[in-house]
């Protein structure tokens, strides 16, 4: 079994959820860099973002979980290999006996079938593993998202934006952003603030 036995079940984490942009109704003081609307000129709502690829390499809730992951699926790269060496190994003296007449038919079908039931074992273990890591990738993911609202929900109370858009250099729909709407730092720096906050509670 090659090393890429489960290549692709593992999706980069965090990729996938996608920040929702919250309409909070109301018009405070325009974001840092932002020039002020003019007497009679048409309202504008307040704009941020968050730069995902940021948020990605900074979270430390996330970075853990990403090697918590890697460390998952190479251990099960791991026992599949062995798995596979095992049944290799098992099939390889089954033909050399048969090449030196040393089973008998029954003796030699008996191999066949334990074979096949090892190989049928191997591929049911390789998707049990991988349907229950990327189960709880997506599970992951779910509560990223969802601890990301939760933040963003408290942090526009005070800074009050009518968007918080998301932004990604490999795959964002914005094709512009002015940097003074950047809030990633306050983001990422209040949430592992929380996080810490977090194991900090939970080991006392």
């Amino acid at each position: 079994m090659k090393k890429s036995l489960l290549a692709g079940a593992i999706m980069l984490i965090g990729a996938s959820f996608i920040i929702g942009c919250n309409a909070s109704g109301s018009k405070g003081t325009p974001a840092t860099g932002s020039t002020p609307v003019a007497a009679g000129a048409p309202a504008t709502g307040k704009i941020a973002y968050v730069n995902i690829d940021t948020l990605e390499a900074k979270y430390d809730v996330l970075k853990a979980k990403r090697e918590d992951f890697k460390h998952r699926q190479e251990q099960m790269e791991s026992e599949l290999q062995r798995s596979y060496q095992q049944m290799q190994s098992d099939a390889e003296a089954v033909q050399k006996k048969a090449e030196a007449n040393n089973l008998s038919q029954t003796e030699y079908e008996n191999a066949q079938k334990r074979l096949y039931q090892m190989q049928k074992s191997l591929e049911s273990r390789k998707q049990s593993l991988t349907e229950q890591l990327m189960k709880d990738q997506e599970e992951f993911n779910k509560d990223l998202k969802m601890r990301l609202d939760a933040f963003l929900e408290k942090y526009n109370k005070t800074h009050q934006y009518d968007y918080i858009l998301s932004y990604s250099y490999a795959g964002s729909s914005i094709l512009y952003v002015n940097k003074q709407l950047d809030i990633t730092k306050d983001v990422v720096d209040g949430m592992n603030a929380e996080a810490k906050d977090a194991r900090s509670k939970e080991s006392k």
